[in-house]
C-alpha cells in the first residue's frame, strides 16, 4: 500500500532552491524526493546528537545505578 503524502510548503533562500533545482535536473532526480531524503537524514543526524547527549549524561548516573537483580529483590519480585 502507497504512503500517503502531503504538501510541506517552506520558504527558504532562492541561491537554496536554485541549487536543489540544478542539483536534481542535472542527476533526473525528483525534487520531492530529494527533499524527502534531506529531511530524513538530518532527522537522523539531529536524534543522534540528542542520543548522544543523553548516553554522555546517563553515563554519569550510570555509577549510582543498582543491578537488575538488587532491585527486582528489594521490590520482592
Amino acid at each position: 500500500m502507497k504512503e500517503a503524502k502531503t504538501t510541506l510548503a517552506v520558504k527558504v533562500n532562492y541561491a537554496v532552491a536554485e541549487r536543489v533545482k540544478h542539483f536534481c535536473r542535472e542527476r533526473g532526480l525528483k525534487y520531492g524526493f530529494f527533499v524527502e531524503k534531506a529531511i530524513l537524514e538530518q532527522l537522523a543526524r539531529e536524534e543522534l546528537k540528542e542520543d548522544l547527549v543523553d548516553l554522555k549524561n546517563l553515563r554519569e548516573l550510570e555509577q549510582q545505578a543498582i543491578s537488575l537483580d538488587v532491585y527486582l529483590k528489594k521490590r520482592r519480585v
